[in-house]
C-alpha cells in the first residue's frame, strides 16, 4: 500500500497551500533527537529500511483522494496529490550506527510539499525502531555476551511494533526470537519452549516432558517452574538421560529467586553428569535485573527477554524532531527558546576525541556517519540487511566511552559543532531577527 494518507491532517494542509502557490522549490529536514533521555547514554539508529521502502512506493490511490474530497480538499488540491511522487534525495546513519543527541539519524531534500507530507511516517518509524534498538542494545550490554531471545511479540504495542522488535533485537545481537513470522521473514532464528498451562495440562511434569521430549525431540527446553522448581529440574533430567538428550537440552526458569534457583538447578544437572544442559531464564527481566545476575556469576547461559524490551518500559519514545534547515537554496534555522536548530544541511565525524557537526560541504577528519542512501527517488545501492547492520552495531557498540553504556546514569557524549556550522548559525539568526523586527 503506498500510504500517502499515513500523515497528520496538517501536512496534507501545508502540503496543498505550496502546490497551489507553485512553492516547489528544493526543501531540506533533518531528522534528529533532540535530547537523549536521563536513562540513555547513546542511541542505535534503525528504522531506515522502512523509511526508504515508504518513500520509494509513496502516492496517493483513487481511493484516497476520494477521500480527501469529503474532507473539504477541492479539485485542484486532490489533482495536485495525483501527480506528488518522492524524487529527491536521502542522506542518513546506516541501521546500528549509535548516535547521540542533535546529531541527524536521517536528511531528506526535495521539493516542499513533498518533503513536508512525509514527515510524520518518517518520525513514527524511525522514532520506534531506534527506540526498540537503543532498549534492546542496554540488554546486549548488560548480558556481557550471554544469549538473549526476544519474547516481546506477545507484550508490543501491536503487530507492527512486535516486527519492530524483533528486527531491532536482531540488529542489537539477540540470538532469536519467539515471533514466527518475524524470523520467517527476517531470516532469523526462532526460539520457544512450552507454556506452564502444557504442564498442568498432564498428569504431572514427569508426563509432561516425556511427551514433549517424543514430539518434539528438537526442541528439548524443558519449563520447570509449575510447581516447583528444583523439583521441575529431578523431573527434566529424568526424561534427559532416558532420551539421550544430554547435549541438545536445557530447562527454562520463568519465576523467583533467579539467582539462587539457576545454581539449584546447576548444581543437580552438573551432579546427574550434564554439564553441558543449558539454563534459560525470564520472567519481566528488566536490563539491570539481567545486569545483576550476570555480576553475581549465576550460571544461567541465556534470558528471554519480553515486556520490558517489547514496550521500552523506562524510555517508552524519543524526543525526535523533523526540522526545515533549507529551502530555495536559503539556511533556515528556528529560534524558539529550548528549541533552537542549526541550519543547512550536515554531517557528522567520528574519530578518537568525539563527534563533530558540521556541515556536509566540510572536509574534516574522522569517519562521516552520514551516507547518502537515495537519489532521485531510487535506492543508492543494494537494501542494507539485518547482519550488515548487526555487525556495524557490534563494531560500534565496543567504541561507546564507558561512562555512556552505564545502566545507571549514563553520561553520553556530546558532539562538537564545528566554526563553519557555528558561523552559518549566527549569520542566520541576524537575519531572521531583522526580518521579525521589520
Amino acid at each position: 500500500m503506498p500510504g500517502a494518507l499515513l500523515t497528520d491532517l496538517y501536512e496534507l494542509n501545508m502540503a496543498s497551500s505550496y502546490l497551489r502557490r507553485g512553492m516547489d522549490a528544493p526543501a531540506t529536514f533533518s531528522l534528529y533527537v533532540r535530547n537523549l533521555p536521563l536513562e540513555r547514554g547513546f542511541l542505535v539508529a534503525a528504522g531506515l529500511d522502512a523509511s526508504l521502502a515508504f518513500l520509494e512506493t509513496l502516492a496517493f490511490e483513487d481511493e484516497d483522494l476520494a477521500y480527501l474530497a469529503t474532507i473539504g480538499f477541492d479539485a485542484a488540491a486532490l489533482d495536485a496529490f495525483r501527480r506528488l511522487r518522492f524524487d529527491g534525495d536521502v542522506w542518513a546513519v546506516p541501521e546500528g550506527t549509535v548516535v547521540y543527541a542533535n546529531e541527524p539519524i536521517l536528511e531528506l531534500t526535495a521539493p516542499i510539499p513533498v518533503a513536508q507530507l512525509v514527515e510524520t511516517f518518517l518520525l513514527n518509524a524511525i522514532t520506534m525502531h531506534t527506540t526498540m534498538a537503543s532498549k534492546a542494545a542496554r540488554y546486549v550490554v548488560a548480558a556481557d555476551g550471554r544469549d538473549l531471545v526476544d519474547f516481546a511479540l506477545r507484550r508490543t504495542h501491536g503487530i507492527e511494533a512486535a516486527m519492530a522488535v524483533t528486527r531491532a533485537s536482531a540488529i542489537t545481537g539477540f540470538a532469536a526470537t519467539s515471533n514466527v513470522e518475524g524470523a520467517r521473514l527476517m531470516g532469523l532464528r526462532p526460539a520457544g519452549t512450552m507454556a506452564h498451562s502444557y504442564i498442568e495440562s498432564f498428569g504431572g511434569e514427569l508426563e509432561a516432558f516425556r511427551a514433549f521430549a517424543e514430539d518434539l525431540p528438537g526442541r528439548p527446553t524443558f519449563l520447570v517452574d509449575t510447581y516447583d522448581t528444583l523439583g521441575g529440574v529431578r523431573a527434566a533430567i529424568e526424561v534427559i538421560r532416558e532420551r539421550g538428550l544430554e547435549d541438545v537440552a536445557g530447562v527454562r526458569i520463568d519465576s523467583g529467586d533467579l539467582d539462587g534457583l539457576s545454581r539449584g538447578a546447576r548444581a543437580l544437572l552438573d551432579e546427574a553428569g550434564l554439564p553441558r544442559v543449558r539454563i534459560f531464564v525470564s520472567g519481566g527481566l528488566d536490563e539491570r535485573e539481567v545486569a545483576t545476575l550476570v555480576a553475581a556469576r549465576a550460571p544461567i547461559d541465556a534470558f528471554g527477554v519480553g515486556t520490558q524490551m517489547g514496550v521500552s518500559f523506562d524510555v517508552p519514545s524519543l524526543e525526535s524532531v523533523y526540522k526545515l534547515v533549507r529551502y530555495d537554496g536559503r539556511p533556515v534555522m528556528k529560534l524558539s527558546t529550548g528549541k533552537r536548530t542549526l541550519p543547512g544541511e550536515k554531517q557528522v565525524w567520528r574519530g578518537p576525541g568525539g563527534d563533530l557537526l558540521g556541515l556536509r560541504e566540510e572536509d574534516q577528519p574522522g569517519e562521516a556517519l552520514l551516507i547518502q542512501v537515495m537519489s532521485g527517488g531510487q535506492r543508492v545501492g543494494a537494501a542494507g540487511t539485518i547482519e550488515t547492520a548487526r555487525a556495524r552495531f557490534e563494531r560500534e557498540l565496543a567504541a561507546v566511552p564507558a561512562e555512556a553504556l552505564s545502566l545507571d546514569a549514563p553520561r553520553p557524549r556530546v558532539a562538537r559543532v564545528s566554526d563553519a556550522l557555528t558561523a552559518m548559525a549566527e549569520q542566520v539568526t541576524t537575519e531572521a531577527l531583522q526580518r521579525a523586527s521589520g
